[in-house]
């Protein structure tokens, strides 16, 4: 199963980030992701991460897709991925109602409609086309002039049914966030389809401290259980709490963890690392070689 890892962007430097992403790519990580979280904007961060590690290739999970038009996007991701010369992974996603209209201001409404609407410009404007797109809930109409940029490939952020279903029609996979062996085997790979890329975002850590893992995850992280999409995936893994559906023990342990899900059908583990600096290190030089 192929291995990327995530450039922590949260309240670091970007000194930080590009350390981490030489640290990554000696280490022999295929991939380096960012995220979009409030902070450091992950397409504009991925020339500079492709500096620091020349030959890695670069994704973003994920980008929410109602503050940035379709052109807007497009332009962004041919441009970085020109900028770079190598594959750029273009993670996008609906993001959460909280988040786009509380912070945002945008409505939320009939989210499923603006997607595949959004994904429908996309696509042709990083082919080097014009949009021609008069939807209910967006309008392109154009395109983008970058002459000999690849096309990157699209992956939705997704752990919907719905939104599952429509990344087999329009994207190239998903990237699923809390989904474990059983929702990824059960759900995420019959809906998606076989032919399409799965990568498994997973917060892992190596350490003899699992308890006191877990209860940081779920103090951190642990209201995202009541996020409606987010609630919806832990039910499919039989999983109550967030806590539940992290991968965290020791090497044998980690490592059985991450071939469960291999078997489950995932095509790509994304390693999200946590905890103390010690055992994030551990997690980094276990899981490099995958």
């Amino acid at each position: 199963m192929r291995t990327g890892i995530l450039i922590d962007e949260l309240g670091v430097g970007f000194d930080a980030m590009t350390a981490q992403a030489r640290e990554a790519a000696k280490l022999g990580y295929r991939t380096l992701w960012v995220a979009q979280r409030g902070g450091w904007d992950a397409l504009t961060a991925l020339p500079a991460l492709g500096a620091a590690a020349p030959g890695a290739e670069l994704g973003t999970c994920v980008v929410p897709t109602y503050p940035r038009h379709p052109i807007t996007m497009a332009a962004q991701a041919l441009t970085a991925q020109a900028a770079t010369g190598v594959p750029v992974h273009l993670g996008v996603g609906l993001s959460h109602k909280f988040i786009i209209e509380g912070e945002f201001g945008y409505s939320y409404d009939r989210p499923l409609r603006h997607l595949r609407e959004y994904l429908e410009a996309l696509h042709p404007l990083l082919r080097g086309e014009k949009a021609d797109v008069h939807g209910e809930t967006l309008t392109a109409a154009g395109g983008v002039n970058a002459p000999g940029a690849a096309r990157p490939q699209v992956l939705l952020g997704s752990v919907s049914p719905r939104s599952t279903r429509l990344a087999g029609e329009l994207a190239d996979g998903v990237i699923t966030t809390w989904a474990g062996p059983r929702a990824t085997g059960e759900f995420v790979v019959p809906t998606l389809g076989t032919a399409s890329r799965v990568v498994s975002g997973q917060l892992i850590c190596v350490t003899s401290e699992v308890d006191e893992r877990r209860k940081w995850v779920e103090e951190t992280y642990g209201a995202a259980a009541n996020v409606p999409a987010y609630r919806a995936i832990l039910d499919r893994e039989g999983h109550e709490r967030i806590s539940e559906s992290v991968l965290v023990g020791d090497e044998e342990t980690v490592l059985r963890q991450v071939k469960s899900l291999e078997d489950a059908g995932a095509t790509e583990l994304l390693v999200m690392p946590f905890g103390p600096a010690a055992d994030q290190a551990r997690t980094r030089e276990l899981l490099a070689a995958g």
